[in-house]
């Protein structure tokens, strides 16, 4: 089969397309032939030598795929021969064919293209574990999202739109936050141009969130709290802005705040499939109503993945980028 592989740690350029042996699923696994591959930040982490795979994963990249089953056990989760699926994988999704668990298969939701159902994986097991799950947003809550016009941001915004929640995100220009207010989050905040936290105090009216998705850190954390109603809890689930915070310590014990994070990736198959059935049964339905929808930015072949990577190195991205392999 073709892939593409990370040849050496660097830039986009170090993204070779290359002829690698047919991968082998394992006991309850499925071997899926890929029709297309969403891009993802932890993609790029790990071309720059930042992300290492996890033990057993392919080494190249791609953490989610839609194609469909041409091999392996898809009885194992009721799947079944010849069935289009889109999957969470730990590893090899910018190839040909991958191999998967598969309790993390989904259904390819009905009305949505091969395209779009690789572009859901990732982001919905993302946010569905870190801000349903871990921070546990209940209704008539409030939910800011750091990052709106990312994948991740996107799908977040559109999540807690759906089940009613107010939603403030940060982008990084005017035209990011005027795209995301048109997604349905309900006020934008050009952290470029403003202080995000002097705008959540002010749209709040000094009570704060209850809940912050970060992708940041960093010197993020200590403005965050700041902007936390009290029993609010942050999700720190990326590093951008580095791992190295101040934290209020005081703030946290009086006001009863809660910092936590997580990462998906080397996870238990059990944890990742329990995330599965959870989408499968509250978030697909939507999904197959309508009500909710990827956001797609563009889509390049599977070879031209370096194209893909610059153009999330440069910011330039509203939602998903997905890589398309021939059929």
């Amino acid at each position: 089969m073709h892939a593409i592989e990370i040849t050496t740690p660097g830039g986009p350029d170090v993204l070779r397309w290359v002829e690698r042996p047919m991968p082998q699923p394992g006991p309850d696994e499925v071997l899926i032939r890929v029709q297309a591959a969403g891009v993802n930040r932890p993609d790029v982490f790990q071309r720059e030598g930042n992300y290492p795979p996890p033990a057993g994963a392919s080494d190249l990249p791609g953490l989610e795929i839609a194609g469909e089953i041409v091999g392996g056990h898809p009885e194992a989760a009721g799947f079944r021969l010849g069935e289009p699926v889109c999957a969470l994988v730990a590893g090899g999704g910018y190839a040909e064919y991958c191999t998967a668990p598969a309790a993390q298969c989904l259904p390819i939701p009905q009305g949505l293209s091969m395209v779009e159902a690789a572009a859901l994986p990732e982001t919905y097991f993302t946010v569905w574990s870190n801000v349903f799950q871990r921070a546990a947003l209940a209704p008539g809550e409030t939910l800011l999202v750091h990052g709106g016009a990312s994948g991740i941001g996107t799908t977040a915004i559109a999540l807690a739109r759906e089940f009613g929640h107010t939603v403030y995100a940060t982008a990084g220009s005017d035209e990011r936050v005027r795209a995301i207010e048109a997604m349905g989050c309900t006020r934008g905040i050009n952290y470029r141009a403003q202080d995000f936290v002097q705008e959540i105090r002010a749209l709040t009216n000094n009570r704060g969130v209850d809940v912050i998705l970060d992708m940041v850190a960093g010197d993020y954390l200590e403005r965050n709290i700041r902007i936390l109603a009290d029993d609010g809890r942050l999700v720190i689930i990326a590093l951008l802005g580095g791992t190295q915070g101040t934290l209020n310590c005081g703030q946290v014990m009086v006001r009863r705040l809660t910092v936590t994070g997580s990462t998906l990736r080397a996870r238990p198959v059990a944890v990742k499939a329990a995330i599965a059935r959870a989408l499968r049964e509250q978030v697909w339905p939507l999904i197959e109503a309508g009500r909710l929808r990827p956001v797609i930015h563009a889509t390049f072949p599977l070879h031209e993945a370096a194209q893909a990577h610059a153009m999330m190195d440069a910011g330039e991205q509203i939602g998903k980028i997905v890589l398309t392999a021939a059929p």
